[in-house]
């Protein structure tokens, strides 16, 4: 025994040592370049001709057993980028090749099995890996590193110069801790836009090419291209996943839950895309480790990699100013730092003036009269975002996140009489403020915990003037929220992992009422704590044909000691070679909401206000869900159907905006939705085309409203998508045309339209408004300045027909006789972009 040991330990440190001889032999035998350029000038008599910066950091095989200078050129073209030509017979001209083509098998680093739909780009040009794991790449940048990028694993670059050129390579990934996801359908709409085995949707802005209407990536503007997904009145603060009202969407920033969505108050995403890398759309089938979102969950995430090169952008649109820088403080650290300023202090454009007239329309803003004339209009906004990433060593890391966003408003009401003129100032600012860190620590290779920890505050002030009768009202807004999360990860073996933590949030919502004459004020201000303890088991098989996610969280919420069990699930199981079947399945709650007490509340453009739950008329929010789909992805084909039951209770009539009979009524209730989504895509060469269909039936069940359930103020019984892009190597060109069926609404009786000097209406939401129709366009051509800079130039029209759609309708009594007012979409709204990145 002793001496099977002895033998045993002989042969493994023979194996050890002619294994470190063989590596340093192969470190000896490959040199730099310009070394093996001055012994190929020595042996034949000639001279190279090239810049220094060319041949930097290009190690090459020293070619000892080639006799003539010409295979040494041959040998050096087939290593290198470059080419080498003799020019008589002692000159070689050295060059940058045009292009050459990089080829290679990504796999798996445990198991040797191929990685399939992996992402290797350059930033140029862009491929999947196939079946086999197989790619081709096309590259001319030499100077670009080629990212090899998969979801559930991590990231790898590699730097072109440091290649054999005329070997195919094979490229090994390391998976992610703990994760299962993996791509069912890449380049889902357009490249960058991919759908996940958890059912989630995955939109890559690194890979992002163009959408029509947009000549920069919205980030809340994106996902409204997805099936399920719309907005009834164009804003990305009106955001229906489908059926639900915006404020039953979760959204998190780096795991940071923010309660504001956008500039202009909802015309444009707050969320910079240029340090937001990736957004997951999630409608069904949540994992544990998140609360709250009953409709669903917007998750944004920046770029977890530390960048060790330093990379910035410069960009001017229509509406704001903005920038980018991603700065590297040596190899284990980097910060990333965005800013956006509204461009109207400078100049206006007639995109700022049509999105300007879009939120003032029937507001506050816009009322004059003869007597009273509001003047001195400006708005401002501008927002900032950093991420700071720290790697301590291989086990640790550490990251924090800051996010700022501001919008103001200015006006002022002017008095005119005979004797004088006089004027008092109106305002409305909106603003959010977070913070967030995150400490990663891997134990070992089967256990990973994760901390995070996030405080966000919300505020929304307004001061409304009322010259004619010397009044101020003053009205406050403000969420104040704290969380603690531990997760931790444990790999039971290669197909088994489990997710376990505790969470802890505690949110603070403030109302503020109060005018000067006569004097009254209102403070509410009101606290919900709530405790969570979740666990998940996923199971991935070995041939990576069935993913199965299936958790359970119980929260208890300590001020109504209340306890709530919620089982959550995803299933995918892949049937045939491009086909899968999928099934969600998830329990939701949450605490907060969003309710109109008057619709010329915060001067009639914010009107929403945060509210807690009060476990009587305020009810907690909870939903139900599942859903089951098909995918089926080949030779550029894709389909894609789900069909789901969705219900929602506990939401309240002040949550839905109702603007009839029960525009001041407040009671609580449910409403539930079927639905089926449908995608086509086909991709061929350069183009991608896309249709996509919705249907939905969303009712309403108010028992103190109707005896019977009625449409939902967000029934949009059809949607339809129809679009195409064109992808050259610097033009991108996008058209796409939406149309839905109208937004219910509720008339008045015809013939008997005024009982009791009030407006006598007709059964709720039993008519609707006129169908929805867009088109939208945009073009962006990339020009090269340089190896290390190029010039994004864009131009794009939303609504390119002017159509005058009507987004919500209303009816107030005029002179006896109700009147109808429209609110109207924007109409024909050009913007151009110029972006330098560096």
């Amino acid at each position: 025994m002793e001496k099977r040991i002895r033998q045993l330990i002989i042969i493994t440190f023979s194996l050890f040592f002619f294994a470190g001889v063989l590596s340093a032999q192969e470190t000896i035998l490959k040199r730099q370049l310009s070394d093996v350029l001055n012994y190929l000038e020595t042996k034949h008599e000639i001279k190279f001709n090239y810049a220094q910066d060319q041949i930097m950091d290009i190690k090459v095989f020293m070619p000892d057993t080639i006799e003539t200078i010409l295979e040494a050129l041959e040998y050096l073209t087939k290593q290198t980028p470059l080419t080498f030509s003799l020019i008589g017979d002692k000159i070689v001209v050295v060059k940058q090749k045009e292009a050459y083509v990089f080829c290679g098998m990504v796999k798996d680093n445990k198991d040797n099995l191929p990685i399939i739909n992996a992402i290797i780009s350059n930033g140029d040009n862009m491929v999947l890996s196939g079946e086999s794991g197989f790619f081709s790449l096309t590259v001319k940048n030499f100077e670009k590193p080629i990212a090899i990028n998969c979801l559930g694993y991590k990231s790898s670059k590699i730097e072109p110069k440091s290649l054999v050129f005329n070997d195919c390579l094979d490229v090994f990934l390391d998976q992610d801790f703990y994760t299962l996801s993996e791509v069912v359908i890449s380049n889902y709409l357009v490249s960058g836009i991919n759908k996940i085995n958890n059912g989630s949707f995955e939109i890559d802005f690194s890979n992002f090419k163009i959408l029509p209407g947009l000549t920069e990536t919205d980030v809340l503007h994106s996902i409204q291209a997805l099936p399920g997904v719309n907005s009834t009145n164009e804003t990305v603060s009106n955001i229906n996943l489908r059926g639900g009202t915006h404020d039953q969407n979760l959204i998190l920033w780096d795991n940071i839950k923010m309660y504001q969505s956008g500039h202009f108050f909802g015309l444009i995403s707050m969320y910079n895309a240029q340090i937001t890398q990736k957004v997951f759309l999630k409608k069904n089938g949540t994992d544990v480790s998140s609360t709250d979102g009953v409709s669903g969950t917007i998750d944004m995430q920046t770029d977890k990699e530390i960048n060790t090169d330093f990379k910035g952008s410069i960009g001017l649109n229509f509406t704001n100013f903005n920038s980018f820088l991603d700065v590297p403080l040596g190899e284990k650290s980097s910060i990333q730092i965005a800013a956006r300023k509204s461009v109207n202090d400078f100049f206006k454009t007639p995109t700022y003036t049509a999105f300007f007239d879009r939120i003032s329309q029937n507001t506050e803003l816009s009322t004059n009269t003869p007597t009273v004339i509001n003047s001195n209009k400006t708005f401002d906004f501008y927002d900032t975002s950093f991420r700071w990433i720290y790697r301590i060593n291989d086990k640790d890391q550490l990251q924090i996140n800051f996010i700022n966003v501001y919008n103001r408003l200015l006006f002022d009401e002017n008095l005119i009489s005979e004797q004088s003129t006089e004027s008092r100032r109106s305002s409305l600012s909106q603003n959010s403020i977070a913070e967030g860190l995150s400490y990663n620590r891997i134990w070992n290779d089967k256990f990973k915990t994760v901390f995070e920890f996030y405080e966000t505050d919300y505020k929304l002030k307004a001061i409304n003037v009322n010259i004619e009768d010397d009044q101020r009202f003053l009205q406050k807004n403000s969420v104040s929220e704290s969380s603690v999360k531990l997760k931790t990860f444990y790999n039971l073996n290669h197909s088994l992992k489990l997710l376990s933590g505790y969470h802890f949030v505690e949110t603070e919502i403030t109302n503020l009422d109060d005018v000067d004459n006569p004097l009254f004020r209102n403070l509410v201000s009101e606290v919900i704590r709530t405790h969570g303890i979740f666990t998940e088991l996923g199971y991935r098989s070995s041939n990576k044909k069935i993913a199965f996610n299936f958790g359970l969280r119980y929260n208890y919420i300590g001020k109504f000691k209340k306890q709530i069990l919620e089982p959550r699930f995803s299933f995918n199981k892949k049937l045939l070679d491009g086909l899968t079947l999928e099934i969600l399945g998830e329990l939701k709650h949450q605490n907060t909401s969003q309710v109109i007490n008057f619709q010329s509340d915060f001067l009639g453009i914010e009107k929403r206000r945060w509210q807690l739950a009060n476990n009587d008329n305020i009810p907690v929010i909870r939903s139900k869900q599942i859903s089951v789909g098909i995918n089926f992805s080949q030779k550029g084909w894709l389909f894609n159907a789900d069909t789901y039951l969705k219900q929602v209770k506990g939401i309240t009539s002040q949550s839905q905006g109702f603007q009839n009979q029960y525009e001041f009524v407040k009671t609580h209730g449910d409403y539930s939705v079927f639905g089926i989504d449908v995608l086509f895509r086909k991709h061929f060469n350069q183009f991608d085309t896309w249709l996509g269909y919705s249907f939905m039936d969303n009712n309403y069940r108010f028992k103190t409203l109707e005896r019977e359930a009625f449409p939902s103020n967000y029934d949009i019984i059809h949607n339809i998508s129809l679009g195409a892009t064109y992808i050259s190597n610097n033009l991108k060109i996008a058209t796409g045309l939406n149309w839905h069926s109208g937004k219910p609404t509720t008339k008045p009786e015809e013939g008997n339209e005024i009982v009791n000097n009030e407006i006598n209406f007709g059964k709720a939401n039993e008519a609707v408004l006129k169908d929805y129709l867009r088109l939208d366009i945009s073009a962006i051509y990339d020009f090269k300045l340089s190896n290390n800079m190029k010039l994004n130039a864009g131009l794009s029209v939303w609504n390119v027909m002017g159509r005058k759609n009507e987004l919500n309708n209303f009816y107030r009594i005029n002179e006896g006789a109700p009147v109808e007012t429209l609110q109207n979409s924007l109409g024909f709204t050009p913007n151009a972009v110029l972006r330098v990145d560096f």
